[in-house]
């Protein structure tokens, strides 16, 4: 005898999913650029954008960027929100971001974004360095202008060679000015900058956005045009940008 099987109740799947906390819901959240939409579930935050397209538009872009349905909540819980807040503060630890929909590269990308500290920046370059991909730099632009956290990981950490801001996924580089500033960077004084600082007391050698080099007195300061030179005249690079 052959038994029929019935078919769930529409939603039910989803709302069970969502009671154990596998399935993703969003909520408003007030940030240093104004509000913006935040999607979690028990993996980690898996999306944050501006709130200007409203719940519909967030909705939307979450099935098209996660490519998962998302339904709103009545507030961000106390652990999203301090993840956010500690990102933000400039304090370390994990990122709890969930990931699992960006390639192993954009992974690498942005898992190395996330340890640069606040209050500094790093050259798209140096992200290509540091993961093992010197020659993917346009590919790391790419990865950080699809990087589905911004503030929790901060891609507007990492601008160009010349010290130019750069493009921020987060609403434009005027969003990215400001978190820069919000943090002590001095932005108009990062352009245009080339090569490297140095230290005459210390001999490390730095990169510009470096806070360390940032630091130096002018009358110890001595600038490089390449890592070969400053390596040739007796300096050591920084252990803390690693340029």
């Amino acid at each position: 005898m052959q038994m029929e099987i019935e078919k769930a109740p529409a939603g039910m799947v989803e709302n069970v999913l969502h009671a154990v906390g596998l399935a993703d819901e969003f909520a408003r959240w007030s940030s240093p650029v104004g509000e913006v939409f935040v999607a979690w579930n028990r993996r980690g935050i898996s999306r944050l954008t501006l709130a200007d397209g409203g719940e519909a538009g967030f909705t939307d872009d979450f099935a098209r960027v996660i490519r998962r349905p998302v339904r709103p909540a009545s507030s961000v819980p106390s652990r999203v929100a301090a993840a956010l807040e500690r990102r933000l503060s400039g304090k370390g630890g994990p990122t709890f971001a969930d990931l699992r929909v960006l390639t192993p590269f954009e992974q690498d990308v942005l898992t190395c974004t996330a340890e640069i500290p606040a209050g500094e920046a790093r050259p798209y370059g140096w992200v290509a360095k540091e993961i093992g991909r010197p020659g993917a730099v346009r590919a790391v632009g790419t990865a950080l202008k699809h990087n589905p956290v911004p503030l929790l990981i901060p891609c507007h950490r990492v601008v160009r060679s010349d010290g130019t801001i750069g493009e921020y996924a987060l609403g434009g580089p005027g969003n990215k000015r400001l978190l820069l500033t919000l943090e002590g960077v001095p932005v108009d004084r990062l352009a245009p900058v080339k090569g490297f600082v140095g230290s005459d007391t210390t001999r490390v050698f730095c990169l510009p956005w470096c806070g360390y080099g940032r630091r130096v007195m002018d009358k110890h300061r001595v600038a490089f045009r390449s890592r070969a030179e400053a390596e040739a005249a007796g300096y050591r690079p920084c252990r803390r940008c690693r340029p």
